[in-house]
């Protein structure tokens, strides 16, 4: 068992004790494919040095993203509020399940400090499932992008958020923040939800990003899934047209990896080629953006890829009105 260190209580505490009972599962070998380098460049550790400083928890570390390295020696972090423990226990993530901590007050202000510090054009915040919270985190969520947006204004802002399942009005809350992108992350196929995803109800992520865009036409949307899982082809296909019936903007699809032998087992590493496929059926469905590869992840080149978005909406735009 892996030990961390609680940065509210500073102490030790068990890593996935909820996932103990689970049997172990047999952790395949990864292909040449998906190997990257462990992270060593003055970049990273200037990253992490502005991240240890703000007291700040980021996605990049707690989920194990395999991108790391790149993106923090680029100044990219995805920052992770409402702290460490997760409401949920979804048996693919590497986030510890169980009671949360209090909100840190200050928190909005940390992050937008360390989003000043590391000058980024561009953010990320994301956060753990708070089903413990009336608006399940919602009012934080705004509270961040308000406090980005006052000490970097040019900064633009992609949130990730939790599906707020049976929170009423907490969507609303976080749209009227007017964050430049809102993603929210479907993670698999319907038919995986009750071994995967067992919290959450596909269509009511579905309906989730549906609603975004009647609350605010303008605002890109996004979501992703992992695949490797043990889906067919045909159910991914169909969740692209379920996610385009939304009105969709982005899609991105990457490789599930299996953090412990305690988590959801990899069924099939789908090869580029694969991904290559995925990402053309995608386009032709009409989503605006595809980004498909063993390691894309959410937040993978989230910047380049807004600068690619806008893009892609004005030529959509463009062609729509001469035709």
């Amino acid at each position: 068992m892996v030990t961390v260190i609680d940065t509210v209580a500073n102490r030790p505490r068990p890593r996935h004790p909820e996932k103990a009972h689970r049997p172990d599962q047999e952790v395949l070998r990864k292909p040449d494919w998906i190997r990257v380098r462990a992270p060593t460049s003055r970049g990273y550790q200037e990253t992490r040095e502005i991240v240890r400083t703000n007291k700040l928890v980021t996605v990049c570390e707690e989920a194990g993203c395999p991108n790391i390295g790149e993106c923090w020696d680029k100044k990219h972090a995805s920052f992770l509020i409402m702290g460490e423990i997760c409401t949920r226990a979804c048996a693919f993530c590497n986030v510890t399940t169980g009671l949360p901590n209090a909100l840190d007050r200050e928190e909005p202000d940390h992050v937008a400090s360390a989003v000043r510090q590391m000058g980024l054009n561009h953010v990320v915040v994301t956060s753990v499932d708070r089903d413990d919270l009336k608006d399940g985190g919602a009012r934080h969520f705004a509270d961040v992008i308000r406090a980005i947006r006052e000490q970097s204004p040019e900064t633009t802002i992609e949130v990730l958020t939790p599906d707020f399942l049976r929170k009423d009005g907490a969507l609303e809350i976080v749209v009227e923040a007017k964050p430049d992108v809102f993603n929210h992350n479907l993670e698999t196929v319907p038919s995986h939800y009750l071994t995967v995803r067992p919290g959450a109800r596909y269509f009511h992520s579905i309906r989730l990003l549906q609603r975004v865009k009647e609350l605010d036409p303008t605002m890109f949307t996004k979501s992703g899934i992992m695949v490797g899982l043990g889906e067919e082809r045909n159910e991914v296909l169909q969740l692209m047209d379920d996610l385009r019936t939304a009105d969709v903007d982005f899609l991105t699809i990457g490789q599930y990896l299996q953090p412990t032998k305690k988590h959801h087992p990899v069924k099939k590493f789908v090869t580029p080629d694969e991904f290559k496929s995925y990402e053309t059926v995608a386009y032709a469905k009409g989503f605006l953006l595809v980004s498909a590869s063993p390691l894309t992840r959410s937040s993978h080149h989230a910047g380049e890829d807004f600068a690619r978005l806008r893009d892609a909406r004005e030529a959509h735009l463009a062609k729509t009105a001469t035709a």
